[in-house]
C-alpha cells in the first residue's frame, strides 16, 4: 500500500461534523492524519456562502475532502466548486477527493470541474444512504412505523455511508486511487417496501412503506419547517433522481477496498442495536 505523500499536510474535510465528514475524519485521526474540520461551527469556520473565509481553512493544508450540502444538483454548486477549486490550487491543495450524486447531469458537471482542476482527484459517487433512515430526514418516519414516500415500486442500490467514508478517507490517505471515478453501491437492489421489511425485522416492530403523491409529499414537507433548500433536495430526488436511472449495481466499492459493501439487513440490525430507533 502507497502512503499518500499528503500525510505530512493537514486534510480539510468539508462537512466535517455530517454524515460522511464525521466518519472520515475519525478514520483520517486514526491513521495519524492531521485533519481540519471545515464547517460552521469550526474554528476557523467554513461556509459556503463566505469565500472570504476559505483562506484560513486552507490554510497548510494539503488534501480536501468536498461535500456539498445539500446537494451537487442545488443552483450555484457549480459556481462554488470551481471557486474552492481554484483557491485550493492556489493555496498549495494537491488532492481533492469530491462525494458526488449518481445519476445527476449536475453533480458530473461538478466533477469535471475537480478533474480538470490539474491536482491529484479521486470522485466518489453515491446515491440513497442507509444512513437516511437513522441519522437523516426519515428517522421520524422509522420511529412512527410508517414510511411515507413517493417511491412507488422503484428499486435502488442503497450504500451504506461507513462504505463511502472507508473509500474517501482510502482516497485521501493513499495515492494509487488517485484518478479514479467510484461509484458506489450496496449489494443489493431495494424497493422502500424492502427497506421498511428490513427495518422491521431489525426494530422487532411492524414499519409500513405507503407509496403517497409526489405533490402531496413535497407540500407536507414545506409545511412541516423544512429548511427550503431540503424540501428543494427532496423534490428533486424523488421527481428527477429516482426514476431507474440508477437501478443497478456497482463495484465501486469492491474496486476501492478489495471487500463487498455493507448490506441494508446488516446496517438496520447494527442500528437497532445503539437504540436510535427505540422510542422515548
Amino acid at each position: 500500500m502507497n502512503l499518500s505523500s499528503n500525510q505530512n499536510g493537514l486534510t480539510l474535510v468539508l462537512g466535517g461534523t455530517g454524515k460522511t465528514g464525521r466518519r472520515i475524519a475519525e478514520r483520517l485521526t486514526a491513521r495519524g492524519h492531521g485533519v481540519r474540520i471545515g464547517s460552521r461551527s469550526a474554528v476557523p469556520s467554513f461556509d459556503w456562502e463566505n469565500e472570504k473565509g476559505w483562506e484560513a481553512c486552507l490554510d497548510g493544508v494539503t488534501a480536501a475532502y468536498i461535500t456539498y450540502a445539500p446537494d451537487l444538483a442545488m443552483p450555484g454548486a457549480t459556481d462554488a466548486i470551481r471557486a474552492f477549486v481554484g483557491q485550493a490550487r492556489q493555496r498549495g491543495v494537491r488532492r481533492l477527493v469530491l462525494l458526488s450524486g449518481r445519476g445527476e447531469a449536475e453533480a458530473q458537471a461538478c466533477e469535471r470541474i475537480v478533474q480538470t482542476a490539474g491536482l491529484d482527484w479521486t470522485i466518489v459517487r453515491a446515491s440513497w444512504f442507509h444512513q437516511n433512515f437513522s441519522e437523516g430526514a426519515f428517522i421520524d418516519m422509522v420511529l412512527n412505523g410508517v414510511i411515507s414516500l413517493p417511491a412507488g415500486d422503484q428499486v435502488e442500490p442503497f450504500v451504506d455511508v461507513d462504505d463511502i467514508a472507508d473509500v474517501a478517507t482510502a482516497a485521501l490517505a493513499e495515492d494509487h486511487h488517485n484518478g479514479q471515478v467510484y461509484e458506489v453501491t450496496g449489494p443489493r437492489l431495494m424497493t422502500f417496501a424492502d427497506v421498511a421489511a428490513d427495518l422491521s425485522r431489525a426494530t422487532g416492530r411492524k414499519i409500513d412503506y405507503v407509496n403517497v403523491p409526489h405533490e402531496a409529499f413535497v407540500s407536507e414537507a414545506a409545511k412541516s419547517g423544512a429548511p427550503k433548500d431540503v424540501v428543494w433536495m427532496l423534490d428533486y430526488l424523488f421527481s428527477t433522481v429516482l426514476d431507474g436511472r440508477n437501478a443497478h449495481l456497482t463495484d465501486g466499492v469492491q474496486r476501492a477496498l478489495g471487500r463487498s459493501p455493507k448490506d441494508f439487513a446488516d446496517y438496520a440490525r447494527d442500528a437497532a442495536e445503539t437504540g436510535v430507533w427505540r422510542a422515548a
